[in-house]
């Protein structure tokens, strides 16, 4: 199929920011696509992969870049869909980058991730977790009261299954961390080094 095939699947990676996740359900506010929430945990593998240190890096990315990305022909299912639902990751990868020139690396990626044996694909899994914690977060720090629930139940049953130190050292930190410091406490902001410094 060449080109016109591969253009297509560049298409697809753009609409990929219209597959909403579907927990917005419950927490009826605003949260991250598809897209947005891949981003994120494209960064947040990285950062995981700093501190575990010896892994392909390369691979994370790519990895973190496919890690949902069947979720474009299947979608996404929350913890309680996901009890009525049954999706074809599989297929749907598949589909999605077949006749392309990224499909054959691309499947093996996805094929590792799902299996979850690599270090890489251990760390990309634990941020696709973190990712959920930093934006429970963020919508705590808004008001939303049911992330303070969802906590108590992703502690009990998300957190054992994180698979690297650090991930875990992370999951603690944002309890404790203000969504906002970042440009609070940057050293060059208004209050800190402009002109409302006194």
């Amino acid at each position: 199929m060449g080109i016109a095939r591969d253009i297509e699947l560049l298409y697809e990676v753009s609409a990929f920011r219209n597959v909403e996740r579907v927990w917005k359900q419950f927490l009826g506010t605003e949260v991250a696509n598809n897209a947005e929430h891949t981003f994120r945990v494209i960064w947040i593998a990285l950062t995981l992969g700093k501190y575990e240190g010896k892994v392909n890096l390369e691979k994370i990315i790519k990895m973190a870049l496919i890690h949902d990305f069947e979720e474009s022909r299947c979608g996404d299912v929350h913890y309680l869909s996901r009890q009525y639902t049954k999706r074809d990751k599989k297929m749907a990868i598949e589909d999605i980058f077949e006749g392309t020139i990224l499909h054959d690396e691309f499947i093996k990626i996805f094929d590792e991730y799902e299996k979850r044996k690599t270090k890489e694909s251990k760390i990309v899994k634990d941020a696709d977790n973190l990712d959920v914690q930093i934006e429970l977060s963020e919508i705590a720090n808004k008001g939303n009261k049911l992330s303070a629930t969802w906590k108590k139940h992703r502690d009990k049953y998300v957190y054992p299954k994180l698979f690297t130190k650090s991930a875990r050292k992370f999951w603690q930190a944002f309890y404790k961390s203000n969504p906002h410091d970042w440009h609070l406490k940057s050293p060059r902001n208004r209050f800190n080094a402009g002109d409302w410094k006194r």
